[in-house]
């Protein structure tokens, strides 16, 4: 009996080696597979300028809210310094609300790496690299919309809503790329942006995108002429825009900066150039009056701006024309149960497949 116990000694031990290590790797799981370390595993694989390591090293948190198809919203907190200063104003910063515009995700993980090594307490940060995750790394190439097809910088509150997004959408031929959704904030990822502006209360916002190569500028007056090398054009706003939204009904100063290029980044002189800029037009024209007046009645502000958007009428069959327009523009869209958050391969997009877009 002991001579044959012997000889199975080597299967007993192998067999425990095994479970020991199963049981080490499922209680690993959580902490290895978190959703920021989710996030920046995607990022660092779909940014050549982005490393996995890059990502983790910003020490992202997760907010708790998540795209259509379950992926994490990202945000750095960069604290007043109490001890240090008192903060002239708040800021957020915004990269990615289109997911086809690489270098506008790129540039604000290279801003995040400035203010870790120089942040100073002069502001309060809020900086979201990635506004939609779906776009960016679900799709190969990325696209320009979230997962349910909606152009999120259409689909802010703005006056007179419905009518006025179903006429400008009218106007690009009902362009599947400037699709405004069904609804204003119809989007989780444009109510994330919305509670965020809510409650934070920035004394600006930063959003980045590309290609047009210049700087816009929506708000209270006057905005910058000059960030590095991009110069004030200003290109309008549009219904259901941030710069709408924010800068036009809620007088929060909305500098847009618009890259020359959505897969090539700057030059490292030009990307630390533009941050210098930014940061003295900050320094010396926030908080506006108008600004802090209008966070007073933020909240009867937005109700004015539902209240001016009636919901349009319906055909017998229950469709607005913009929803029938819709249904033959957008090509039909992969229910959440079929794209996981763990990121399968999946097929090209046929809603975008054009990196030269318009905002």
């Amino acid at each position: 009996m002991l001579s044959q116990f012997s000889r199975l000694r080597p299967v007993f031990t192998a067999l425990m080696l095994v479970c020991c290590f199963v049981a080490t790797a499922t209680a690993g799981t959580p902490a290895l597979f978190s959703p920021v370390q989710q996030e920046c595993s995607r990022i660092g694989h779909k940014l050549g300028s982005v490393s996995v390591r890059d990502c983790m090293n910003r020490n992202l948190r997760d907010t708790g809210a998540r795209s259509v198809k379950g992926q994490a919203i990202l945000m750095k907190e960069y604290l007043p310094l109490l001890h240090q200063r008192k903060p002239i104003g708040r800021v957020l910063l915004i990269g990615g609300t289109h997911g086809d515009e690489y270098a506008a995700v790129s540039i604000v993980f290279k801003w995040m790496q400035m203010l870790d090594r120089h942040h100073s307490g002069m502001f309060y940060w809020h900086v979201t690299p990635l506004l939609n995750p779906d776009g960016l790394l679900l799709h190969r190439p990325s696209v320009r919309l979230n997962a349910h097809g909606v152009d999120l910088n259409r689909n802010m509150p703005s006056p007179d809503w419905y009518n006025k997004t179903a006429a400008y959408w009218k106007s690009r031929g009902f362009d599947p790329r400037r699709y405004p959704g069904t609804a204003p904030l119809s989007e989780p990822e444009t109510k994330w942006l919305f509670e965020e502006i809510r409650s934070f209360k920035p004394d600006a916002i930063v959003s980045v995108h590309a290609p047009y190569g210049v700087l816009d500028f929506d708000g209270p007056p006057v905005g910058p002429s000059d960030i590095g090398y991009l110069h004030l054009k200003l290109i309008g706003v549009y219904p259901g825009s941030l710069g709408n939204f924010a800068g036009i009904q809620h007088e929060i100063p909305v500098i847009t900066v618009e890259l020359p290029h959505a897969g090539i980044m700057p030059t490292r002189r030009q990307i630390s150039n533009m941050w210098g800029d930014l940061i003295r037009w900050l320094r010396y024209n926030i908080p506006k009056e108008k600004t802090i007046k209008a966070y007073a009645a933020f909240d009867a502000i937005t109700d004015r701006l539902i209240a001016s958007s009636p919901l349009p009428r319906h055909n017998k069959k229950g469709q607005t024309q913009q929803e029938r327009n819709t249904k033959a523009a957008i090509p039909d869209i992969p229910s959440p149960a079929v794209i996981r958050p763990e990121g399968p391969t999946l097929t090209p997009s046929n809603v975008h497949l054009n990196n030269q877009v318009m905002n």
